[in-house]
Parts: structure tokens; sequence; C-alpha cells
């Protein structure tokens, strides 16, 4: 025997007992080559266009929240008149002091023409002759809690009586503007008075109700009667210098004196409308005081 020969097959051992002893040739179907071809596989069909469709998606969506805020923007005018309710809150601290002096002094103002600029009322901050919203607004819900607080010295509060109070409150206030509309309308009066225009100097009564009612906490019925008393001839003065510029805008533009079956008509619906300021002013608040 070739000793080198023995030892060489004994070398060749090791080397061959390292594979499967049932397999003559390496797999080279798996591995690298099988890790490397799964790597490379392209994505699936779904995975590709999840991407580009949710994109469109939210591109499509604020597409059409943009086109919904334009068409709002468009027609909520003809519901709401924002634009016209924010020159009735065009107001500052100076206008609504100096107003609230003319609603409860009135007697002693002297130029009540509403000021204009290019056809156009300037806002109620520069004139105080300008009619506003935010005064009637908040006298509405102070005169609320007022009530509230009146009813309860009394031992009468409840949510039930202060609800009833609020709504009887809107609802004779409602019924007022609408009666001066067809008034107005049955009238025949060519006047720049709007449905606001009315809302607004109809809620001015509102300050002086509140004066009385806390006159009345304060002074007792006495005190309640003698500043309901100025309040009322207050308003009354107010609405009647006010509104004849223009319910009488054509004769008192002109300075001549009224006269004729429908001036005449005009003059007492006027009168009619200032008038009614005082009894709502009594109806809305004897109650409370006791």
């Amino acid at each position: 025997m070739n000793p080198d020969g023995g030892a060489a097959s004994k070398r060749r051992l090791p080397a061959a007992s390292m594979a499967s002893p049932h397999q003559l040739f390496d797999d080279t179907s798996a591995g690298a080559l099988g890790r490397g071809y799964a790597a490379q596989q392209p994505p699936a069909a779904g995975s590709f266009l999840a991407e580009p469709v949710s994109s469109f998606a939210v591109a499509y969506g604020t597409t059409l929240a943009s086109q919904g805020k334009e068409i709002v923007d468009r027609n909520i005018d003809r519901f709401i008149p924002v634009t016209k309710l924010k020159y009735y809150f065009a107001v500052d601290t100076v206008y609504v002091g100096r107003k609230l002096g003319l609603l409860l002094f009135p007697f002693m103002h002297q130029d009540w023409q509403v000021r204009y600029q290019q056809d156009t009322p300037v806002a109620p901050r520069f004139d105080i002759n300008a009619p506003d919203l935010y005064i009637p607004v908040m006298a509405f819900i102070t005169y609320i809690l007022v009530a509230g607080l009146a009813l309860g010295t009394q031992n009468r509060f409840s949510p039930d009586i202060l609800g009833l109070q609020a709504s009887s409150a809107l609802a004779w206030l409602i019924v007022e503007v609408l009666a001066t509309l067809l008034s107005l309308y049955l009238v025949t009066v060519n006047t720049d008075l709007t449905t606001i225009d009315l809302v607004a100097f109809s809620g001015y009564k509102y300050v002086g109700m509140i004066v009385g009612i806390v006159s009345g906490l304060l002074f007792g019925k006495t005190g309640y009667y003698l500043l309901l008393s100025w309040c009322c001839l207050s308003i009354f003065v107010f609405m009647i210098r006010t509104l004849r510029l223009k319910i009488l805008s054509e004769a008192a533009a002109e300075g001549v004196l009224v006269r004729g079956a429908k001036n005449q008509l005009r003059m007492y619906l006027t009168m009619a409308i200032a008038a009614l300021q005082p009894l709502f002013m009594y109806w809305l608040t004897f109650h409370l005081v006791r």
C-alpha cells in the first residue's frame, strides 16, 4: 500500500463529510440567490396603488371643502345679513357711554341727523345718532338677569319662571316690530328704515326697564315709579326725535310743516310707535317690584 495515497484519502474525508451524504451537488436555488430573488420581486398591485389613491382622495376632499365654503359665503347673506350685522355692532366704549346718556337724557341733544359718507351711513362708533344692536342685545340679557335677581329676592325664582319672562319679552319685541312694519306698509311710507333698525330702536327701552327694576330693588315701589317714569319720558322723546327724521323724512328734510292726510298719518304713526315704548316698559316690569 502506498502510504502517501492513504494519507491523501484520509485528508479528503473531512471535505466530503461537510456535505450531505445523499446530496451530489450544492443547492444553488436556495441561500443567497433565493433571498436576492425574493428581495427583487416587484411590490403587489394593491400597495403600488394605495399611495396615489389616498393622495387623490385628500386632494378631492380639499377641493370639495373649499367649494362648499365658497357656496356658503355666497348664499349666507340671503338668510343672515352678516355684513349688515357687523355694521350694527361696530361700537366702542365711548359710543356706548354717550348713547346710554342720550337714552336717559335726550332733552338737550340738538343734532339728530344720521351722518353719511358716500351714501352710506357711518359706523355707530363715529355717530351717536346711528342705531346699533350692541346696546339692545346687552340690555335684553341684563334685563333677564335683573329680573331673575328681583324674583330671587321675593323667593319666587325658578328656571321656568325666568324662561317664561325671557320668552315673553322676546315675543312682545317681535310683535312690536311686525306691527310697526305692517303699519309702515299700510301708510305707504317711503323710508330707509330697515327691520334691523326697528329691532334696534325697539330694544333701547330695555335700558330704562333695567333702571326701573334696580331702583325698585333699592328704593321700593316709590323709587321704581319715579325712575321708570323718567325713563319712559326719555324714551318717548328719543323715539319721537329719531323716527320723525325717518318716517317724516321728506317734510323734515325740506323743513316744511307737516300737512295733508298722508303726512298726518305718518305723524300719528310716529307718535304711536313712541307711545308704545312706555307701555311695554311698564307691562314687562311692574310684576317684578313689590
